[in-house]
């Protein structure tokens, strides 16, 4: 997953420093990337954010502008065990980021919404069995 970025030093901090993902490369002062837990296969995935000057990958896709509110992605989600949600939950509180639980009782999960500076609208899920309830809608 990439993000462009407006403030990559401000954004950098924070998913490194308030977030605490694994720094795992930097590339000058446009991109920089994070490591996530490994997936099927023990493939490697991470969150990367890019300058917004970056040009796109794809061919002449180009965009027009940076804004959060007007973004077509809803929110992404990262994954976390039930105890690490609790403990970021109380960092990010006494780091000053808002935060506001769901809990989702058909899948079981219990999750913690935030929004990183830019806007960008964050989701730690965990797997919480104690709130499972399939007949939910």
């Amino acid at each position: 997953m990439v993000i462009r970025v407006k403030d990559f030093e401000a954004m950098q901090a924070f998913y490194g420093e308030t977030l605490g993902l694994t720094f795992w490369r930097r590339f000058g002062a446009d991109m920089v990337f994070f490591k996530l837990p490994e997936t099927v296969g023990g493939r490697s995935q991470a969150l990367a954010l890019f300058v917004d000057r970056w040009p796109s990958n794809a061919a002449a896709h180009n965009w027009a502008g940076l804004d959060s509110a007007t973004t077509t992605l809803h929110h992404f989600a990262l994954a976390v065990a039930l105890e690490d949600l609790r403990k970021t939950a109380a960092a990010l509180e006494a780091a000053g980021v808002k935060t506001a639980e769901r809990v989702f009782p058909w899948v079981g999960w219990r999750s913690l919404m935030l929004q990183d500076p830019e806007g960008n609208v964050i989701e730690l899920v965990a797997d919480d069995p104690s709130v499972l309830d399939p007949d939910t809608d």
